[in-house]
């Protein structure tokens, strides 16, 4: 399989594509428009030279005179030449009667055939050897007669010659400098590119620094700013996303120490005992401490994946009342095992909220586990009440369990804080606050600790705003 040097080998550079893709059309524009130069330059040209043979015919004709019952040309040789003048082209000219005979000029120069309705017509035809370009002038005054004047055309080609050669040389010199200036500003606008390809190239697999903010300030368009600046967000979420695995792996490997003992520790006691009443106590034991462990893992997981659930989470409308009455549904079970009184209050009235449905059910899950497990009094009691305001709704858990002490008040959100009552219990590992407080923080809802009803035992609010 070719690596990825091998592959890239074989694709042009952006610079080279961006080069031909201005270039090409470039040179096909600069083609065309010299071809359009030339094309009207020599059509105007000739346009000019027609007109001065035409002016000669005319003169010609304004000297032919009634003789007798002919015609006869009114000029002496000398004047003829004087007329005809012309120092780079070849000129002739025929006088032509009414029957067809010459009345002047060169003999052999043929007429064009003059269309109906016209005085005169051009042609190119051959004469002595040569091409030449001929214009044949019809009079009716004082007879009918016509005049051929006929030169040659190395004027015009040399004519058409050098408006090719000085107007293809200027626009290829001007092409050139075009393509050189563009060469340069794709070479300025690619730099950045460049120089963000060589720093990540350049880095270590762990090293998720940001690129430093020169290459993004000096990128010279929008585009290759926006691709520095996403680079950045995602290596900072990349840099987020491995923090929440080093430490979830290291929460993992320090917490799961002290159950995995104990759980070695009783089956360590239990084989060196023969009492089978033994073995029943320290395999409960056990199976606590596994409980235990297994909580704690599920408390970690859910830390981890509040923390990658911040790079992309979307909120939705969820019918708050219906997600409390399916959680508490799923716990009353648990309830009744435990001998608690779990209720439910303001459920009957629909509510209307943004927010992601694993992560409501998620702070319900460990509110109500919390709840279930520090109820305490005669009758252990637990109540889930969901009041609607005018621009917010309060869903709190209550119990009437040891309830809080001022000095917990700010630490029981924090993972691994319990409180002193929480130890004296011997409940939990302090995580079903923390993860509570960050779910709450990505649905955009105020979390809050205070006294139950009544002074008594702890009451956990949430405020989701409508």
């Amino acid at each position: 399989m070719p690596t990825r040097a091998e592959y890239s080998r074989g694709k042009p550079s952006l610079r080279s594509r961006l080069g031909r893709h201005v270039l090409l059309p470039l040179a096909l524009t600069w083609s065309l428009g010299s071809v359009v130069v030339l094309t009207v330059g020599g059509h105007f040209a000739s346009q000019a030279f027609d007109h001065s043979l035409l002016d000669d015919a005319f003169a010609v004709a304004a000297q032919v005179q009634k003789q007798g019952d002919g015609l006869a040309l009114d000029l002496t040789p000398q004047e003829m030449r004087t007329l005809l003048f012309n120092q780079n082209e070849s000129v002739y000219f025929a006088v032509i009667g009414p029957g067809g005979q010459l009345v002047a000029g060169d003999e052999g120069l043929p007429p064009a055939r003059i269309p109906e309705g016209a005085s005169y017509q051009f042609a190119e035809l051959p004469f002595q050897g040569t091409r030449v370009r001929s214009v044949s002038l019809r009079r009716e005054e004082p007879a009918p007669f016509t005049v051929v004047m006929a030169q040659t055309t190395a004027s015009r080609t040399r004519l058409l010659r050098q408006l090719l050669m000085y107007s293809g040389l200027v626009q290829l010199w001007l092409l050139l400098v075009l393509a050189w200036w563009l060469r340069r500003i794709i070479e300025r606008d690619l730099r950045p590119l460049t120089d963000l390809q060589h720093a990540l190239d350049g880095r270590d697999a762990g090293d998720l620094a940001p690129v430093p903010i020169t290459l993004t300030q000096e990128a010279t368009t929008r585009d290759v700013q926006r691709l520095g600046d996403a680079v950045n967000s995602l290596l900072a979420r990349l840099q987020r996303s491995l923090v929440a695995q080093r430490e979830f792996a290291g929460n993992v490997a320090h917490e799961l120490r002290t159950p995995l003992a104990g759980i070695r520790a009783q089956a360590s006691l239990a084989l060196a005992q023969d009492d089978p009443a033994v073995w029943h106590a320290e395999l409960q034991g056990i199976v606590q401490a596994q409980e235990r462990a297994s909580r704690l893992v599920d408390q970690l997981l859910a830390l981890a994946r509040a923390g990658e659930a911040s790079a992309g989470l979307k909120l939705e409308s969820l019918a708050l009342n219906e997600v409390v009455r399916d959680v508490v549904l799923r716990f009353l079970p648990k309830a009744d095992a435990l001998g608690v009184d779990l209720g439910a209050d303001g459920l009957d009235e629909p509510v209307q909220v943004r927010g992601d449905l694993a992560l409501v059910e998620g702070i319900l899950s460990n509110l109500l586990d919390n709840a279930l497990r520090y109820g305490g009094g005669a009758v252990p009691r637990v109540t889930v009440s969901l009041r609607r305001e005018e621009d917010a709704v309060n869903l709190s858990v209550s119990d009437n369990g040891p309830g809080l002490d001022d000095a917990d008040a700010g630490l029981l959100t924090q993972r691994w804080t319990q409180g002193v009552k929480g130890h004296q219990l011997g409940q939990g590992a302090g995580l079903g606050l923390a993860i509570v407080r960050r779910y709450a923080g990505l649905l955009n809802a105020q979390f809050s600790l205070e006294p139950g009803p009544g002074g008594q035992g702890l009451s956990a609010r949430l405020r989701f705003p409508l």
